[in-house]
């Protein structure tokens, strides 16, 4: 294992917490458990205590950002555990997608019809911030802490009409409404020098899709917002020049549709989850529900089928990428301490993070390592575009 670059810790994660140094890390970019004994782990029997929480806030830096992944039943116990850890809850990410397969008990007889839950479409990720040690600016340039990446966030223009109406509608004057702040510079939008508005995308906001077709369809038609008509173009595309630019074919095959103006990342592929595992054991995930259930990645059969990679709730590494880019400084540490199957791990080294996990699992951490270490060799040998 790669030391320099990545460090992985097999055991409790409030034991292991314990023993890392304060202010040693910069970004917290994590997928814990979401309370609600996912297909009968003993792991998701609850969200993390506040005890957890606190051990994480002691080893952020001032000012540093944790990114948390919750269910939507749950969500709102993570989001004041930890809150009441220390941590300012700063906004919620929504990631929104088509691909869920509703869980749901359906009535028959005359009750034909009903049923008992929704279709799962969003999990929702808590952003929290450590508390500052003195303004932004002031924790920035001692801790390198603080501020988002919004650059290294920004949804690219699709085409010059997409840029046109982008720059022409948000400057704020058109609103009619004055800024907020006593500089006249509201974000983008200057009141000064609106003619010199020209940033190279839209401002990252607090919501990610998957680019499916079911997602697409819910965003008002424009002829300036430009996306896919079909989802059929690599996961984490988000047109900005950089890693997942589109080409020229592309470009002519898009439809109009106002979605192309946020970051969109497909679930976990079976080529993402497995990078790395080749030879490594396979594993029938959950034998108890073999019958019934269809064949083929389908997210109804995700804990019958056998997989090199058997964590049953692994996240894309281009939108753990996005993520940990967002809030982890040039250079920066990640810490994840519920480590998983390790796409934090892989996603950081690949934008040229350090990272530390925590996992209890060793088979877990076995897989981690390999998919890891083929990140780190991956990068090695045709370094990203970062921005």
């Amino acid at each position: 294992m790669n030391q320099k670059q990545f460090t992985l810790h097999h055991g409790d994660c409030l034991d292991a917490l314990r023993l890392m140094p304060d202010c040693s890390v910069d970004a917290i970019v994590t997928d814990p458990p979401y309370g609600l004994s996912f297909m009968g782990k003993k792991w998701d029997y609850d969200v993390p205590s506040v005890d957890v929480w606190a051990e994480c806030l002691r080893a952020l830096k001032p000012g540093g950002h944790l990114l948390a992944f919750a269910g939507t039943r749950t969500q709102h116990r993570m989001a004041v555990r930890i809150e009441d850890a220390g941590f300012e809850i700063r906004d919620m990410i929504a990631w929104v997608y088509g691909s869920g397969f509703p869980k749901s008990l359906n009535l028959k007889d005359e009750w034909q019809g009903w049923g008992t839950a929704l279709k799962p479409a969003l999990e929702p990720i808590t952003v929290a911030r450590k508390p500052l040690i003195g303004t932004v600016a002031e924790n920035v340039l001692q801790h390198g802490t603080g501020a988002i990446n919004v650059d290294g966030g920004r949804v690219g223009f699709v085409s010059d009409a997409d840029r046109k109406e982008s720059t022409a509608k948000n400057q704020h004057a058109d609103f009619g409404t004055q800024p907020m702040t006593n500089n006249n510079v509201y974000g983008d939008y200057s009141m000064i020098q609106p003619a010199n508005y020209n940033p190279p995308g839209r401002w990252p906001a607090n919501f990610i899709h998957d680019g499916s077709e079911e997602v697409v369809g819910l965003f008002p038609q424009s002829n300036g917002g430009a996306f896919p008509k079909k989802s059929n173009i690599p996961t984490g595309k988000h047109y900005d020049g950089g890693w997942g630019a589109v080409d020229n074919k592309e470009r002519t095959e898009m439809g109009s549709g106002s979605a192309a103006r946020f970051f969109y990342c497909a679930k976990a592929s079976k080529a993402d989850r497995d990078a790395g595992l080749d030879g490594s054991h396979s594993k029938q995930m959950d034998e108890s529900r073999k019958q019934g259930n269809p064949g083929g990645d389908n997210p109804r059969n995700r804990g019958v089928q056998k997989r090199t990679n058997f964590h049953p709730t692994v996240k894309p590494t281009d939108l753990m990428r996005y993520l940990c880019r967002l809030v982890t400084p040039p250079n920066g540490i990640v810490l994840d301490p519920f480590n998983g199957s390790g796409s934090t791990g892989c996603a950081a080294v690949l934008e040229g993070f350090q990272y530390i996990g925590i996992e209890r699992e060793a088979e877990y951490i076995a897989i981690s390592e390999k998919r890891i270490q083929n990140a780190l060799e991956r990068k090695n040998q045709v370094p990203p575009k970062l921005f």
